[in-house]
């Protein structure tokens, strides 16, 4: 396992914690603020998360697939990004 994927594993080990502390909390009826204070650290963490598997993708699968002669997977690489862009818009 790349260093990159071991980091990344990590991350989502830890965003599953925060998810369970705030599972927690609701069953102990913590304060609602509180509540919403980890989610939002859990939306920040998996945003990073996020930022990371995109630098990933765009300096290897697409940097392979523009480098590529094949236009088709020029053509696939780009569409996946600008969907993944409009998911995120929407």
């Amino acid at each position: 396992m790349s260093e990159e994927t071991v980091d990344l594993v990590k991350r989502l080990k830890i965003v599953e914690g925060h998810v369970r502390g705030v599972q927690r909390m609701v069953d102990e009826g913590a304060y609602c603020i509180d509540i919403l204070r980890q989610t939002l650290a859990i939306r920040r963490a998996l945003e990073k998360f996020d930022a990371l598997v995109l630098d990933r993708h765009l300096h290897h699968c697409v940097t392979e697939a523009i480098r590529s002669s094949d236009s088709a997977d020029q053509e696939r690489a780009l569409a996946e990004i600008l969907e993944i862009f409009a998911a995120t818009r929407a």
